[in-house]
């Protein structure tokens, strides 16, 4: 499916732009992976690891609705990976987040339409559903965005969906290289939140994975989400730390005791797969009235009326075994 295609990423030189160019390259013969980001240092740094003939670095804030047509000129695929992330910062500098987050969606939408692109999948997070912090709410609105860019395109072929997934092991900013990090500089104790707190994990590689593999499912509207397991952050200490005790610090503003990624409220939108949800669109589009078998022919159902799937009630559980061995990659 990528073999001579132009693919663009923006926020191409984070954990997953990375990841996501390793297996591109790995797996198929793209025509060009267009690296569109705003750290010049990082497009540096990533130049030197990545050095195919294939490979394009383009600087450019998503912010920019003018730069980004330019980059998009030609493009087939477009991974949509910018955004502000981190929670407190966007609680303290919430229109920023807002220009990176919505306004920069919009830009993207509207120049993957001005150039015709083939199809867009943009990244979310599981802080979009029921979100109770400025991040999450920003990201809802984005999702919402994107879903409804299908109904924008009149008669070009352009189509987006979004990819909704949980924390990702390793990738900047998230829990292990925070441990990593306490316990590099000789911390005596663990901060946890809260001794039943739970979250979503997924490995980079499996999430790229998933983006790869939802190109193929995608008609556009749709809201992807795969079926990971959970695990308790107890647990994730106790496995990187043995020997380290625990400090109960409290759930921090913005933060939830589980995280959810179908919501209740939602459910009847819900369509459950062998290995993963789609959350139909609430609007109604010209070019697809029925979500239930997607293109690569896999059949999902709906879900029951209340369904919902969050780290807590999660069917499947990390071992403490198998976060031993994940730890043991970071320690």
């Amino acid at each position: 499916m990528f073999n001579n295609k132009n693919i663009l990423i923006t926020g191409g030189t984070g954990s997953f732009g990375k990841k996501y160019t390793e297996i591109i390259l790995a797996k198929y013969k793209p025509n060009k992976i267009i690296i569109y980001s705003r750290d010049e240092l990082k497009q540096y740094e990533m130049a030197q690891e990545f050095t195919d003939a294939c490979m394009r670095y383009f600087i450019g804030d998503v912010r920019d609705g003018a730069r980004l047509k330019e980059a998009m000129d030609g493009v087939d695929f477009v991974i949509h990976a910018a955004a502000l992330k981190h929670v407190p910062v966007a609680e303290y500098n919430p229109m920023e987040c807002i220009k990176t987050n919505i306004d920069g969606a919009q830009n993207v939408i509207e120049a993957a339409i001005a150039c015709n692109v083939d199809k867009v999948i943009a990244l979310s997070t599981d802080k979009a559903a029921n979100p109770i912090n400025l991040y999450g709410a920003t990201k809802l609105a984005s999702d919402k965005l994107f879903v409804a860019a299908n109904n924008m395109v009149g008669s070009r072929k352009t189509r987006f969906s979004v990819v909704r997934y949980g924390n990702v092991t390793g990738s900047r900013g998230s829990v292990i290289p925070f441990f990593k990090k306490l316990i590099d500089n000789g911390a005596t104790e663990l901060p946890i939140t809260d001794v039943k707190m739970t979250r979503f994990l997924i490995t980079l590689e499996d999430g790229v994975n998933f983006v790869l593999k939802d190109f193929e499912r995608m008609y556009g509207g749709e809201i992807f989400i795969p079926k990971i397991p959970s695990m308790y952050m107890t647990e994730l200490a106790l496995a990187m730390a043995p020997n380290l005790p625990h400090k109960i610090i409290g759930i921090r503003p913005g933060e939830k005791l589980h995280e959810i990624m179908c919501p209740a409220d939602d459910s009847h939108l819900t369509l459950e797969f062998h290995d993963h949800f789609v959350i139909q669109p609430t609007i109604q589009f010209a070019h697809i009235t029925d979500f239930t078998t997607n293109r690569l022919g896999e059949v999902g159902v709906p879900v029951a009326q209340g369904f919902e799937y969050n780290s807590g009630n999660n069917t499947e559980w990390i071992s403490h075994a198998e976060l031993l061995e994940m730890a043991k990659e970071y320690l």
